[in-house]
């Protein structure tokens, strides 16, 4: 286990569990359904957090409900010579700074980064690949619209918490 990793046992799995499902809980009645003390349901949140294991407390949002129902992921291929502005992080902090980006990863394979992508429409997403093309680091780019989504975003199993 590297020293970023934590163990996570039983007792840290229900409590996951419990404020996955209900998040608004509380740590009071959280102890009472856990049939534990209110400190030690407190202590394990703050040691999944100080660990890294929990990483956030906000509200999940839908892009589609917020008016940006087309998703798109984008292969980028990249300058690698930072002297002339290229590279992973100045293009990856062009990146943060379009609204649409929901995030970006560098990768392996015929692309340099992975990039996942909002849009309010087909025509729209032309918009949104011409701000992220904007870059002068970035040289080539090629696109691929989810049609479905089969698997959202998940942790919880990893944690052995069901869904």
């Amino acid at each position: 286990m590297s020293s970023q990793e934590r163990e996570v046992d039983d007792l840290d799995r229900r409590v996951i569990d419990l404020f996955a499902a209900e998040p608004r809980i509380g740590v009071l009645e959280a102890s009472r359904r856990l049939g534990v003390a209110r400190g030690t349901v407190q202590a394990r949140l703050d040691k999944l957090e100080a660990g890294g294991v929990v990483t956030g407390w906000g509200p999940d949002l839908s892009p589609a409900a917020l008016g940006y129902p087309v998703t798109a992921f984008l292969t980028l291929e990249i300058r690698q010579d930072t002297e002339s502005g290229g590279g992973h992080d100045p293009v990856g902090a062009h990146l943060a700074a379009i609204p649409e980006v929901l995030e970006a990863h560098t990768t392996t394979g015929a692309g340099d980064l992975l990039v996942r992508v909002v849009a309010r429409s087909n025509t729209d997403l032309q918009r949104v690949i011409d701000l992220v093309l904007a870059d002068p680091a970035i040289v080539r780019s090629s696109t691929v619209i989810a049609l479905a989504t089969q698997v959202s975003y998940r942790v919880l199993p990893l944690a052995g918490v069901a869904e």
